[in-house]
């Protein structure tokens, strides 16, 4: 049987699913639920519409309760558990630092020191308020924000799905954040590669091979500006609002892509230390310092 392949758009970027090993009417049903699922998750959680529960949240800071459900609070859980893993870097209401850090202005600026401390009274995770049912923020203007992990979930779930439909076969790519059921139909790995984080796209600094497990990099490259040949880049640091610099990038092999994910951004947070981090997290990884030399801990790469 030939490999099916569908892409698709969703969460501001370019995805595709690989099945092998199945009919392509079976394929395409899988394939089919599964990018109905990432559609669904990206409705209800992203920040972008009215109508998503993020936004219902948000919304309602410094008001009432807003009820949840058991997915939502294992989202909740698992972002807690990375707010302590990352020493409060890590951050689900650190959102609001979008307000300040403009990467897309021409010129580029920092953000006056004066904005910069006015946001950051408004990113403290530890004062949310929330249980099995419901969630509160109590400061109006405080905002949560499941971009750190969302995407990463999502294709968790995806996974799940295919699984459910009878597929053994497949690789999940949400931007570049990837899972993989199984192996190919042949028994040899998935090969993925990681981007250079300072070559031109398409160029990789390493080659990955996946079998039931899961990749994701964070980096430096995506969103930044430069001033005076110092890169500011996107992921911030939400105890200070400042953009990390010690990586250009970081990726990690994981089981599931949602651990993949979160130990990449936080490796990017901790700077120096995230060595120290991984090697508690028991994951493979290769690192990309800012000077460009790499460091690794891995088990198959090219």
């Amino acid at each position: 049987m030939r490999s099916f392949r569908a892409t698709f758009h969703a969460m501001a970027s370019e995805h595709a699913i690989e099945i092998g090993g199945a009919n392509r009417v079976n394929a395409q049903r899988a394939a089919d639920a599964a990018i109905a699922d990432i559609q669904r998750i990206e409705q209800k959680f992203t920040r972008f519409r009215d109508d998503s529960l993020t936004s219902r949240i948000n919304h309602s800071a410094g008001g009432a309760m807003v009820s949840i459900d058991a997915e939502t609070v294992a989202l909740l859980r698992y972002a807690d558990t990375c707010h302590h893993l990352s020493q409060g870097r890590f951050d689900l209401t650190s959102g609001v630092l979008r307000q300040v850090w403009n990467f897309r202005g021409d010129p580029p600026a920092l953000p006056a020191a004066s904005a910069l401390e006015r946001v950051l009274t408004l990113i403290d995770w530890s004062a949310v308020e929330w249980d099995d049912r419901a969630i509160r923020l109590p400061r109006a203007g405080m905002e949560i924000d499941f971009g750190g992990i969302g995407k990463e979930y999502a294709a968790d779930r995806a996974a799940t799905i295919l699984q459910e439909h009878g597929i053994r076969h497949g690789l999940v790519n949400l931007g570049g954040d990837v899972r993989a059921i199984g192996a190919q139909p042949d028994g040899t790995p998935w090969r993925v590669g990681i981007r250079h984080p300072r070559q031109h796209h398409g160029t990789t600094v390493a080659g990955i091979e996946l079998a039931d497990n899961a990749l994701a990099t964070s980096g430096d490259y995506e969103r930044f500006f430069e001033i005076d040949g110092r890169r500011y880049c996107h992921i911030l640091d939400a105890t200070t609002g400042m953009p990390v610099t010690h990586w250009q990038s970081v990726s990690v092999v994981a089981p599931l892509c949602v651990m993949a994910g979160s130990c990449s951004t936080i490796a990017m947070l901790l700077q120096a230390d995230a060595t120290t981090f991984l090697a508690t997290q028991g994951v493979q990884w290769l690192g990309v310092r800012a000077d460009g030399s790499v460091m690794r801990e891995l088990s198959r790469d090219g």
